[in-house]
């Protein structure tokens, strides 16, 4: 069962289902003040950025309540490494703190690491591409698959296979999404845009908020399906065109021709009754001379 606090069950299991939230809960695992010194914190800590705006706001409610809740830790050399409360260590310190209530425990190596992945992917202040390199670790060092991954860390597997697809991004695009400057939501419509330069140049244009999610959508959409290029008109020759503008004259109209010498279609056209009846009056002559012109044809010769 997953905690209180929304802990996968692996995890859950891996700490002994104690609430890392409250020191209160961790029956049978008292915390004690280990001093800030003798603690470092765990290399392979998936999470790479702490923000120090937030962290000064940690440190200044420390100076004035305390750590409230403990920290895990496991023994580690002569001292301690973290496996979970790093953001708090570092405010402790900030704050100008010698110790630090903690919780000490016995894990081996591989729980230490999975723990501590675990721990921190179900924190909210990961960014996107940190999510994913953590997601990608478990699966590779214990070849978890991907509806593995996402029961321990209480998430759905579309969730995982979503966040995984943001290391296809380019390197570039990754810098983006990693540094703030660029939305999970943006930047997975970009996982269909092949080209590394069209990606960059793709978000750039959604950079900061630019566009919303669904409108970038539409406009990566249009890049990967861009509409067919017109066929060229056939080329027609002079002698045709020639023909165009003579019918024109005597229309009086505008006259259209697509096609070429050897197929095509003629389109007349008219703008007003007018119109109708003056090319309706001269197809009338024209009938008139072809009538008179079979006449002719049909009239037997003299010899």
């Amino acid at each position: 069962m997953a905690g209180k606090h929304g802990l996968g069950r692996g995890l859950g299991a891996l700490f002994g289902d104690i609430d890392l939230e409250s020191e209160s809960n961790a029956s049978g695992n008292s915390a004690q003040e280990i001093e800030l010194s003798k603690i470092v914190p765990n290399e392979n800590q998936p999470r790479k950025h702490f923000d120090e705006a937030a962290l000064l706001e940690l440190a200044n409610s420390i100076r004035v309540h305390g750590v409230i809740s403990p920290i895990i830790l496991v023994g580690h050399g002569d001292g301690y490494m973290i496996i979970a409360g790093e953001r708090r260590w570092r405010a402790a310190r900030k704050a100008g703190l010698v110790t630090i209530p903690a919780i000490v425990r016995n894990y081996s190596e591989k729980e230490v690491k999975e723990i501590s992945l675990i721990e921190n992917l179900q924190r909210e202040d990961l960014n996107p591409i940190e999510v994913a390199n953590a997601i990608k670790q478990l699966m590779d060092d214990y070849s978890y698959t991907q509806e593995q991954v996402a029961d321990r860390i209480g998430k759905s597997r579309p969730a995982v296979a979503n966040t995984l697809r943001l290391l296809s991004l380019s390197s570039a695009v990754i810098d983006l999404v990693a540094g703030g400057e660029l939305s999970e939501g943006h930047a997975r419509c970009l996982v269909t845009v092949k080209d590394e330069l069209a990606q960059l140049e793709l978000a750039k244009k959604a950079v900061g908020g630019k566009m919303t999610v669904r409108d970038f959508e539409k406009l990566v959409k249009a890049f990967n399906n861009p509409p067919a290029a017109k066929p060229k008109p056939p080329a027609q020759s002079l002698e045709l065109k020639d023909m165009v503008e003579r019918l024109q004259r005597v229309f009086s109209t505008k006259v259209t021709v697509f096609g070429n010498d050897r197929k095509g279609r003629i389109y007349i056209d008219y703008y007003s009754s007018d119109d109708l009846d003056r090319i309706h009056q001269l197809m009338q002559v024209l009938e008139e001379y072809k009538k008179q012109d079979a006449e002719t044809d049909a009239e037997p010769s003299e010899n």
